[in-house]
This record gives C-alpha cells, sequence and structure tokens, in this order.
C-alpha cells in the first residue's frame, strides 16, 4: 500500500486561510508564531503539491489567485470549526490559559490598563497578554487581536462587543494659554484661537458642540477650527496644551488627573463636544460563537477596573 506524497499538510492549507486573511507574509507569521521564511518555504511547498500558483506577489501586498481562492473557501469553514472545537477543550481545563493579543489607545494602555496588569496577571499565571498600544483603529482579523478597546458611538455589528465605561470627548486650555490669548465665550470663538487637532481625517478640523439650556430649544454649533499642531495620539496633544501651545480636545482618559491640580482648565464647559472620541468605551472582538474563556477573563477584569471611568469634573 502506498502513501499518497501529493496531498499536503493540512497545517500548510491552514497557513494558506491565515494568508487569505491577513494578505501578508509578515502578519500570518505573527499570527502562527512562524518566521516569516517559513511562512514562504511552506506555500511555496503548497504550490508544487497543488501544480498551480496559489498565491499572486506584488510588492504592496499578497493575494490569491483562483486555485488558491477556491483551496480557501472550501476549507476555511472546516478550520474555523477546529479551532472553535479546539477552543472549547481548552476551556474544559480548571483555569483560564492562552494567549490573549490585545490593541487599546496608547494614552488608555499607558495610563489605565497598564497598571492594572500586574495582578491580574498574578492572580492567572496560565494566561499571557499581548498588549499593543495604538490609536489606529486596526483590522483585527488581519491582524490577529483577540480584543481591540476603543471608543466609539456603537460597536460594529459583524463584532462581539462589551461595554466597559462612559466616555466623553473635553475641550482644554491650559491657564497660561487662556491668560495670553483670552478664554473663548461661545465655540464660534474657536475659529480665532489656536486649536490643537487629532490627526484622523478631514472632518477633524470640524468641532460640532451641543448647548441644552431649560426651556430653550438645543442650540448646535459647528465651527472650523486650525492650529499649529496636528497629531494622531492624544498624549502628544495632551502635553502641547499643557504646554500652553492651544487648545485642545481630549478624550477624558487621556485629560483626567490634569484637572484637579488645574494644569488643564475646562474651556466652554456649558457646551458638550459632539460625535468625536465616542461616548463609551468597548472591548470589541470578531463575532465567533464560543469567547475563550482567557479573553472572557481579561474582558472582566477591563469591565471591573474601568467601572469607575475617568473623572474630569
Amino acid at each position: 500500500m502506498t502513501t499518497p506524497t501529493s496531498l499536503p499538510v493540512f497545517s500548510d492549507l491552514h497557513l494558506l486561510t491565515v494568508l487569505a486573511q491577513t494578505r501578508s507574509y509578515t502578519q500570518a507569521a505573527r499570527r502562527l508564531g512562524i518566521s516569516k521564511a517559513s511562512v514562504s518555504m511552506r506555500i511555496g511547498e503548497l504550490e508544487r503539491a497543488a501544480g498551480v500558483p496559489l498565491v499572486r506577489r506584488t510588492t504592496r501586498s499578497v493575494g490569491l489567485t483562483e486555485a488558491g481562492q477556491q483551496l480557501v473557501d472550501d476549507t476555511q469553514a472546516s478550520f474555523t470549526r477546529i479551532e472553535q472545537s479546539f477552543a472549547s477543550v481548552k476551556d474544559l481545563a480548571g483555569q483560564p490559559r492562552g494567549l490573549v493579543r490585545v490593541t487599546a489607545p496608547v494614552a488608555l494602555g499607558r495610563q489605565h490598563i497598564a497598571p492594572t496588569l500586574p495582578a491580574f496577571l498574578r492572580a492567572h499565571e496560565e494566561i499571557r497578554l499581548e498588549l499593543d498600544l495604538s490609536d489606529r483603529f486596526v483590522n483585527l482579523a488581519q491582524e490577529g487581536f483577540d480584543l481591540a478597546i476603543r471608543h466609539a458611538h456603537a460597536p460594529p455589528d459583524t463584532h462581539v462587543a462589551w461595554v466597559l465605561c462612559q466616555t466623553r470627548s473635553v475641550l482644554v486650555a491650559s491657564p497660561d494659554y487662556l491668560r495670553r490669548h483670552g478664554t473663548p465665550a461661545h465655540p464660534s470663538d474657536l475659529a480665532a484661537h489656536r486649536c490643537l487637532l487629532y490627526l484622523r481625517d478631514r472632518a477633524s478640523q470640524s468641532w460640532s458642540f451641543e448647548r441644552t439650556m431649560p426651556r430653550k430649544a438645543t442650540e448646535q454649533v459647528i465651527v472650523t477650527v486650525n492650529g499649529p499642531l496636528r497629531a494622531n495620539n492624544s498624549e502628544v496633544l495632551r502635553e502641547a496644551v499643557l504646554g500652553g501651545l492651544g487648545i485642545g480636545l481630549l478624550p477624558d482618559f487621556s485629560a483626567a488627573g490634569y484637572l484637579e491640580p488645574r494644569k488643564l482648565v475646562p474651556v466652554l464647559p456649558q457646551w458638550t463636544p459632539q460625535g468625536f472620541f465616542g461616548e463609551r468605551l468597548y472591548a470589541i472582538r470578531p463575532w465567533a460563537p464560543q469567547v475563550p474563556r482567557a479573553v472572557q477573563c481579561f474582558v472582566d477584569h477591563l469591565r471591573e477596573s474601568l467601572a469607575p471611568g475617568f473623572p474630569v469634573g
């Protein structure tokens, strides 16, 4: 009885499905815990076994050929069921265990998540964490993250989401800046001030405010703002505000701790910034019929540690 040598190793077929999700040899290698060279070698072996090209490589991205896409379409559901079944078996163990990969905003991660990690990891010795701090919105499936901590108005329908706490945007300046440039009395006054902008998209050049007064209709104002600095990190903007460079719109978790000693002063406190950083902090993960115990354990930890929110007065 002969053994068919042309049949591919199942792990290589699984590698192809991961490559289809990540569109990157580097990200696929990181997801699977192997080297980029190993990914390339195994894909080459799979193509030789198939007798046709499966991957289309360019200088900027990785895609699948028609044959490669057919293989992924035919096998991906099976691998997903295998992963779910294995996760279920692992969760039968007495202790939550395994690697949990998390991405979170830089300021939130540094100031409010990182200080809680030693106690969490001491209490759960079988759990390992990878915390990636970034203010960009990552693709969880492509980059292999189990959780994203994000402030948003509502989570995407295609994901599982847990509310961690309420959050809001705060408009602040330093006492020194207000002494030198005056205090805005109305949102329209901001057009004449040096405003420090969060670098997200063109919409970030406009700030929207709302004010509700007793027995009066809600007033809404949108103002176009400009200034000497734009940055994609709220800590950078906060330091610039502390240095007297201008007025900044920050998430409360970045401003918290600086208003009580009046290093930062609320600006236009009777007006509520609208539609910028989001109203809640969520833990978000791609939808799956079952959440691994280690992931659920970390979500529970975040919900407990962040529940008080970020008082800013």
